[in-house]
């Protein structure tokens, strides 16, 4: 005899053996017990879900000569021969093959014969959703007012291309995706019916890639059996035979992005295509680990939300602390819109080593968080004692330190001017407030301020760098603007400034020679009490 793969082999037979779909079995039970039979049912969910069993299951019950709570004996004649295939009751129309109005019109002559045998004809209408326009109006009247022999049983996996004509004349049932853990049951049961030893771990790992669909988890599982016959299927067989990557890879390749080591990241990427992982599932399970770390940083009672072991959980609560939430977003992101790209990509490859470089080098982006991961970076090389000089100067209000091309310029060391042993609360006051200060004053003096440094001149007083010509003719050569800045600062901090002004050719000076206090006033400098 010819071998059976396991999806059809073990096909539930009753409604007792179906898993993860308990509100829709309920329901039918119930309403053959209580004899309330629709004349028309619609079952929509994704993929390996059941639909097309628990309808040929319903064939059966409602044909059933000794029913038993409402699920079928499998005993009785009609039973056996729905069972068998051979049912004259039972028709299962593909209709991603017969979806024109000439097959429609076919299956609405027939509804007009009445069963030879059993109590209904029951008509399995597979991937409704494919029929023609022309298709579904040739079925509308025939659908609303059948014979009461007949039973309309239609099954799709894309509702929302059902016309709402049809919708409103079935009783809808939406089928859920299978938990893992149902799944993972399932094929113990399965694998020691069968008497084959397979790890925990491998059976999860199936589960999980099966995406809720029990159908698909049965054919991985009979792929991977098969590839290891006679042997005991472990965790490592598994991922090899599924062209999967172990979770300790994406350790690795995150601390490679962390320290923004591009070779590190294209490195082991070639490890992995030379192991002959599949790319696309490697795109996929990358994105899985950082939805997984990014819930073990948004809070601490995560277990029953994340399915991985002990060992993996510890150790992504310890790559969870290496990390800030919005990077972990912004993989998240790049990595989502990459696995949407790469399914039909020629280059895989290459596609997935231009992501690892954006998650490596921010700013080659100019979104939100990339800007945030760019200020990280500069606050983690002035915390190291490394200025970061222009290429082509230009800098910022914020701060940031951007070369030519709005590029982040490649830091070097320089001698930094000493750090005052104390700064004024005042001076503090308004470096603190300094950009809310900037955004309220009208142009041009905005405008001039925009690019001006903070700093400390004679006596602790705030000095204010800007840059040689218009700005500093602004402040310096025309009357009375100098003194409305001066009145704008004591008015926002809530005490008299004292303000020096001071011109330099261009920021790379300012750099050079004052201390920027927007850069260093978060550091352990003891701050002045005023009397």
């Amino acid at each position: 005899m010819s071998y059976t793969a396991l999806y059809r082999k073990f096909r539930p037979d009753c409604f007792e053996d179906v898993k993860g779909q308990e509100h829709i079995v309920t329901t039918l039970k119930n309403q053959i017990k209580a004899e309330r039979i629709g004349h028309a049912y619609l079952f929509c969910g994704t993929r390996g879900t059941g639909k097309t069993t628990i309808a040929k299951i319903f064939a059966k019950a409602v044909n059933c000569e000794h029913p038993v709570d409402g699920s079928p004996c499998g005993e009785c004649q009609a039973c056996k021969t729905i069972a068998a295939g051979a049912s004259m009751n039972v028709i299962e129309i593909d209709a991603a093959s017969n979806n024109g109005v000439d097959n429609i019109r076919e299956i609405v002559e027939e509804v007009s014969y009445s069963p030879a045998e059993g109590k209904y004809k029951v008509y399995i209408i597979d991937e409704v959703h494919m029929l023609s326009i022309g298709a579904f109006n040739a079925l509308l009247k025939t659908l609303e007012e059948p014979p009461s022999y007949v039973i309309f049983i239609l099954a799709t996996t894309e509702v929302h291309k059902i016309p709402i004509t049809i919708l409103s004349r079935c009783q809808r049932y939406d089928f859920r995706r299978i938990t893992i853990d149902t799944i993972t049951g399932r094929l113990r049961e399965l694998m020691d019916t069968e008497q084959i030893q397979v790890e925990e771990k491998a059976l999860r790992y199936v589960a999980k890639t099966a995406d809720g669909s029990m159908r698909d988890a049965l054919s991985l599982l009979d792929q991977c059996i098969a590839f290891h016959f006679g042997q005991e299927l472990t965790y490592d067989k598994v991922l090899d035979v599924l062209g999967a990557v172990d979770t300790e890879v994406f350790g690795r390749l995150l601390r490679h992005v962390l320290e923004r080591n591009v070779t590190g990241c294209i490195e082991l990427l070639e490890e992995i295509v030379m192991q002959g992982r599949e790319l696309t599932q490697f795109v996929t399970d990358f994105t899985w680990y950082l939805r997984n770390l990014l819930l073990v940083k948004s809070s601490d009672d995560i277990e029953d939300v994340i399915d991985v072991s002990t060992d993996n959980l510890a150790r992504l609560r310890e790559e969870a602390d290496m990390t800030e939430t919005d990077a972990i977003m912004r993989y998240i992101r790049i990595f989502s819109e990459l696995s949407g790209q790469i399914k039909y990509a020629a280059q895989k490859r290459i596609l997935i080593e231009i992501a690892l470089i954006k998650l490596c080098r921010p700013d080659m982006e100019k979104d939100y968080e990339s800007i945030v991961e760019r200020v990280r970076a500069v606050e983690e090389k002035i915390e190291n004692g490394i200025a970061v000089v222009p290429a082509g100067g230009g800098y910022p209000a914020d701060g940031v330190t951007y070369g030519s091309g709005n590029q982040m310029a490649a830091g070097t060391s320089v001698e930094r001017p000493p750090l005052p042993k104390a700064i004024p609360e005042d001076v503090q006051a308004v470096v603190d407030k300094w950009a809310t200060i900037v955004g309220q004053i009208s142009m041009p003096m905005k405008q001039y301020l925009k690019d001006a440094g903070l700093s400390l001149g004679g006596d602790n007083k705030l000095m204010i760098v800007v840059e040689d010509g218009l700005a500093s003719d602004y402040f310096l050569k025309q009357e009375g603007h100098k003194e409305l800045l001066v009145q704008t600062l004591s008015e926002a901090v809530g005490r008299e400034i004292e303000v020096t002004i001071q011109s330099v050719p261009n920021r790379n000076a300012f750099v050079q020679n004052y201390v920027d206090l927007s850069q260093v006033i978060h550091m352990d400098i003891e701050v002045e009490e005023e009397d």
